[in-house]
């Protein structure tokens, strides 16, 4: 060994003896959270499993997790709670954070609330007319790609009123039709309105007014406002943003609702705070005024816990990808933290609302494998879902699925799945692989299993190209996470497949989401719409919006009882060349004597370097926003901790072989360990595949590092 390898050795063990002493491994009173006094809970709710996990006041954590209940969400978070905290621990409970799928479910599924529109007279028709543009060039019976169910024609009303594009008014408002159409849309039987006119980013009065005029005719709708929910030009992706937000807002009123009522029933007083798709954390009553910020609320966290896993591990930037039971969620980390868009899409539907750029893949252990009308094998993306799940589950699922492939291929231990709160039928799995799949296919049931695992994995290696290559990233120079109960069983054939040599796995794959919501700032964020020549607008305009929208952000924290002195202030101009019709999001100085030459600066810059050029021509302002956010504790990332349990062996198939391969609890790891392959690291939550070729070595930092120990053919 080397001078430095047993450096790195040495430091390992001083680190692991420090612990020890400190009570971090293999110690009853770190798993006393009682002791502390104060904790931290995060829940983040999946399509199978919701994951749980509470932090104590000195920094240990537990952790579970539970099946989910798709008819009604609410009930798994209570069956969390139930087996998470002590008869005596409720009063000593500081957050509860929560991610949730809820909102993104409710618009891919079709269940939000029916919604109307009331624009600007002469524009109904903008959220069905949509770009025009087509997924299927040629398939004659393709859905269009704008929600014209969500907002059928019946439902959208046009009032007389008109500003222009400087800001004038050029019709007042027919304040009586407003009413007429309000009475109109609830007849009809909608619960909610969206209010979008004709340039109200610039100047929201006619919209604020129509506002008052439907809650005083209709009390019971709920209304939102195109000019808060996504004040920018561009008319269908402003109309679709608010109608969703509409739409949405009795769907998660009522779900908070039901949460906050849990919370209650189990003696927990805080407030709940919950995960947007930026990254940070609204409280309640934020979340419900603009639930559209809510749509990747559980990606998002994901993306958060892996960011700091990175961190801790020495690296600033990464990929993750979080598989779950239903899908693999996808997140490049950038300078320590996820990478963010402004152009989200929802299934089908543009979202324009400021998330974590996660890329979402309908591939996860409940993926279902089947055979297409051309005798090929396809997985997904139906999934079995929690209910009745996976053959295997013995729940009433008679179809394959990537699980059932993995219990065939003896990757996963069916009794010790989900910490064996679960056990698993490996017969029917493999009856439900040899009848779907290995007969019509004219396979062994362990090669048509192996043939479901390569699907599954060129399935999610490609949403790693999506996020990487497709964007100008080399994926080889990042080190991949994975995360998710399935994350393990398939990172090294997507790091094989992407030429990735690093795979960073966090101390508890299977909840980094729910720990993700832990180390989330609480952020409030505001904007204003310009769409005006940057050189045109006076600094005392640029600078007294700014002072708005900082004051605005303030006053939302503020409420939530937060500490406002200690939070961070960050602006952003969305601005472009004049005549784009697409912009970029520029950061700038929040106390640059000269807003518009900061941005312009800026803009020049970026531009330069996102397409390889810039020119000194007029610069459009389109928007401005103001972030406020206020960072939680950092999340001490805490070790496995040690166990006693035997190493074994089993037979599996890894890599289409058969073989004979050690299989090893993952608190068996010694500090400084390296493991070589091939083997099997279990865990209550995960299993991780190491195949030939890679080794294991357990990090100081309580993380375990894959790393390659050579390039392979």
């Amino acid at each position: 060994m080397s001078v430095a390898g047993v450096l790195f050795l040495l430091y390992d063990l001083l680190i692991a003896f420090s612990m020890q002493r400190h009570g971090c491994i293999g110690s009853r009173r770190v798993e006393t959270a009682a002791k502390g006094n104060r904790m931290d809970i995060g829940i983040d709710i999946g399509g199978t499993f919701t994951d749980a996990v509470l932090r104590s006041g000195d920094g240990s954590m537990r952790s579970l997790k539970v099946p989910s209940t798709p008819d009604d969400p609410a009930r798994a978070v209570g069956h969390a709670l139930e087996r998470l905290l002590g008869a005596a621990e409720a009063a000593g409970v500081r957050r509860f954070l929560h991610g949730t799928t809820v909102a993104t479910n409710a618009i891919l599924e079709g269940t939000a609330s029916p919604v109307g529109i009331i624009t600007t007279a002469g524009f109904a028709d903008v959220i069905e007319l949509g770009r025009t543009n087509r997924a299927s060039n040629y398939d004659l019976l393709i859905r269009p790609q704008t929600p014209v169910a969500l907002v059928p024609p019946e439902r959208r009303m046009e009032v007389v009123e008109r500003i222009g594009a400087d800001g004038t008014v050029w019709e007042p408002l027919d304040e009586a039709g407003v009413a007429e159409a309000a009475r109109a849309l609830e007849a009809g039987g909608a619960k909610a309105v969206a209010i979008c006119f004709l340039f109200a980013f610039i100047d929201p009065t006619h919209e604020r007014r129509a506002r008052e005029i439907v809650l005083a005719t209709c009390p019971g709708l709920a209304v939102s406002l195109s000019s808060e929910v996504d004040p920018a030009p561009r008319e269908y992706e402003r109309s679709c943003a608010t109608a969703f937000d509409a739409a949405l807002k009795p769907v998660m009123s009522s779900y908070l609702g039901r949460i906050e009522a849990i919370l209650r029933d189990a003696g927990i007083g805080v407030p709940m705070g919950v995960m947007h798709s930026r990254g940070g954390l609204l409280g309640a009553a934020a979340a419900r005024r603009r639930p559209i910020r809510l749509t990747l609320s559980g990606p998002s966290a994901a993306a958060i816990g892996a960011a700091a896993l990175l961190r801790e591990a020495g690296f600033l930037d990464g990929v993750s990808i979080d598989v779950g039971g239903t899908s693999a969620d996808v997140a490049v980390i950038r300078g320590g933290a996820p990478a963010l868009r402004v152009d989200g899409m929802i299934g089908t539907f543009p979202v324009r609302v400021p998330t974590a750029d996660v890329l979402a893949v309908a591939a996860g252990g409940g993926s279902i494998a089947w055979i297409d009308d051309a005798g090929g094998l396809r997985v997904g993306p139906r999934s079995a879902g929690a209910d009745p799940g996976p053959a295997c589950y013995r729940r009433g699922g008679t179809r394959p699925t990537v699980l059932d492939a993995s219990v065939v291929l003896g990757l996963v231990d069916p009794a010790r799945f989900a910490a064996g709160q679960l056990a698993l039928d490996s017969a029917a799995a493999a009856a439900a692989i040899e009848r779907e799949v290995a007969g019509p296919l004219g396979l062994g049931v362990r090669e048509a299993a192996v043939a479901i695992h390569r699907v599954i994995n060129a399935t999610m290696a490609e949403a790693v190209r999506a996020v990487t290559v497709a964007r100008g990233v080399d994926p080889r120079e990042l080190p991949l996470v994975p995360a998710g109960g399935g994350g393990g069983l398939h990172a090294h054939a997507i790091a094989d497949d992407l030429g990735q040599t690093r795979i960073v796995v966090p101390a508890a794959p299977g909840v980094l989401a729910a720990m993700g919501l832990l180390d989330a700032p609480l952020e409030h964020d505001a904007a204003r719409g310009f769409g005006r020549v940057l050189d045109e607008i006076p600094t005392a305009d640029l600078r007294a919006t700014i002072d708005a929208l900082a004051d605005e952000t303030r006053t939302a924290m503020a409420a939530e009882g937060a500490d406002v002195a200690a939070a961070e202030m960050a602006l952003t101009a969305s601005a472009s060349y004049v005549g784009q019709g697409h912009s970029l999001e520029v950061p700038f100085p929040t106390e640059a004597p000269d807003p518009a030459g900061a941005i312009r600066r800026g803009f020049i810059d970026l531009h330069r370097a996102t397409f390889g050029h810039a020119r000194e021509a007029p610069v459009r302002l389109v928007s401005l926003r103001a972030v406020l956010r206020l960072r939680s504790e950092p999340l001490a990332l805490r070790p496995v901790a040690a166990t006693n349990a035997a190493r074994t062996a089993r037979e599996a198939v890894l890599e289409s072989v058969a073989q004979t391969i050690s299989v090893v609890p993952r608190g068996a790891l010694a500090p400084g360990e390296i493991l070589p392959g091939p083997a099997i690291v279990e865990q209550d939550d995960t299993t991780l595949v190491v195949p030939a070729g890679w080794r294991v070595t357990t990090h100081p930092a309580h993380l375990l590092m894959e790393r390659v120990a050579g390039r392979r053919a």
